[in-house]
């Protein structure tokens, strides 16, 4: 039990990786570039989508299964914030006023959410083979988590939050990893029944976050700015970057 529960702990701590925008200089750099870094955000979340939903399709065993939990996610998703009124949180109202659009962030942040339980699933599982599983299950998912929970701050950050706010809120959020953790370490094959809707429904959580928040935002970002290169440059570097991790250290 406290072998799960240090390794929860350690992957919890990547969600403070935003605390290095504290330090004066970085956190100049990033307030004068948080519409590219967004823009990385969407590369960053696109790959997780499709590595989610690549996993939802093989730990399935079918691909008309694993696709349908990714479309039940998005389409759950989008009516389930269609249906609750955005509270808004934006310090900037002359950019609000510019753009007529703010940052939805409680999509990316129960799409996490789900997506946490999932990791305390599979850090349950590994442990139950070995520790020294258990051991590298932990690196790959702390990793995996040091830049996405990176990418999250950066659209926390532009969705209006002070730098106080997104850590607090992205290490709340990031708490969730116990609930997979400590309920697979105890319920590990009834937990394990949860693994592909998991999958699937946060793959198409994050689809949603994408395809509607992030891109449009970094479109409408690029427009008013002419910075069209800057912001595929960006957007491309999230996507190889991620790629590069999965093809290190693979989350499975």
């Amino acid at each position: 039990m406290i072998e799960i529960l240090l390794y929860s702990f350690l992957i919890m701590l990547a969600s403070l990786v935003g605390v290095f925008s504290i330090w004066h200089r970085a956190g100049e750099v990033i307030e004068r570039n948080l519409s590219l870094l967004v823009s990385f955000s969407a590369g960053v979340f696109i790959i997780i989508a499709y590595q989610l939903g690549f996993e939802a399709v093989e730990h399935s065993g079918s691909l008309t299964s694993g696709l349908a939990w990714v479309i039940s996610g998005a389409l759950g998703f989008w009516l389930l914030f269609k249906l609750i009124p955005l509270s808004h949180h934006h310090h900037d109202e002359a950019h609000e006023a510019r753009h007529h659009s703010r940052l939805d962030v409680r999509r990316i942040m129960a799409s996490d959410a789900f997506h946490n339980i999932g990791d305390g699933i599979v850090l349950a599982a590994s442990l139950a083979v070995s520790s020294s599983l258990a051991f590298f299950a932990t690196l790959s998912i702390f990793v995996h988590e040091l830049v996405q929970e990176m990418s999250e701050f950066f659209v926390l950050k532009q969705g209006g939050y002070s730098t106080k706010k997104a850590l607090a809120l992205n290490f709340t959020i990031s708490s969730t990893i116990l609930f997979g953790s400590i309920g697979g370490f105890f319920l590990l094959e009834s937990f394990e029944a949860f693994e592909v809707p998991l999958l699937g429904l946060t793959s198409g959580a994050f689809l949603v976050v994408v395809l509607q928040d992030l891109i449009p935002h970094s479109i409408r970002e690029s427009k008013y700015n002419q910075l069209y290169g800057k912001h595929l440059i960006w957007f491309l570097f999230g996507l190889v970057l991620m790629l590069a991790i999965g093809a290190l250290l693979p989350h499975e």
